[in-house]
């Protein structure tokens, strides 16, 4: 075994940023507004658990494929190792927000189906899925710079998928943060709360959509 096969490439594909926390702390705060209530939370594909270690909430959980990921959730988290498509082990009507951040491109078809069917089953009525997604609109360029990236999603398009699997429309924005944590985004949290508030967003490429059970 060489040293590069002891390189976990999650790492290297998303680099644990110093700023990380404090970015994400103010994105929490922006999805609270659109999600006030919610007191039992889910993240799909949860990474570093930056999303749902600062989201206020009585319960979260939280799944990831990467058992390395483990050592990133705060105590309070229930974060469950496997494939997020099954939501295994949640119950219907159990949940108030499910969200993912750069998690849907990653899924074929098929796989987007099965997942949109078992989150609409385990949110309760009136419950929430908030999405933050790449646009291809606004990104064609830096779309597939992820090779993992399986389909192609605008905001038309992400919009008419969740309508079709039985989610109403609440809000959708096709520009809400940069492409990448890399890119020049404030990191400072007192400027992107400020960038999240401003109309304008100066090369925001990663669309925000907020729909609910019907």
């Amino acid at each position: 075994m060489t040293a590069a096969d002891n390189v976990n490439p999650y790492l290297g594909r998303y680099p644990l940023l110093a700023s990380r926390r404090g970015i994400w702390r103010e994105i929490a705060r922006y999805v609270r507004r659109d999600a006030p209530n919610a007191q039992t939370v889910l993240e799909l594909g949860a990474g570093y658990c930056d999303f749902i270690n600062t989201f206020p909430a009585s319960r979260k959980l939280a799944f990831d494929l990467n058992a390395e990921m483990a050592a990133y959730a705060d105590p309070g988290v229930e974060l469950r190792i496997g494939d997020a498509v099954e939501l295994a082990g949640i119950e219907p009507s159990s949940l108030d927000l499910v969200f993912a951040s750069n998690f849907l491109e990653h899924l074929d078809a098929e796989q987007l189906h099965r997942l949109l069917v078992r989150v609409r089953e385990a949110l309760r009525p009136g419950g929430r899925i908030i999405l933050i997604q790449p646009n291809f609109r606004k990104c064609p360029e830096h779309y597939f710079d992820d090779d993992t990236h399986k389909t192609v999603f605008s905001d038309e398009s992400l919009a008419q998928l969740v309508v079709s699997h039985g989610f109403k429309i609440e809000k959708i924005v096709p520009g809400l943060l940069p492409f990448s944590m890399k890119s020049r985004l404030p990191k400072w949290p007192i400027l992107v709360r400020l960038y999240l508030s401003s109309p304008v967003k100066p090369g925001a490429a990663q669309m925000y959509l907020v729909a609910s059970r019907r």
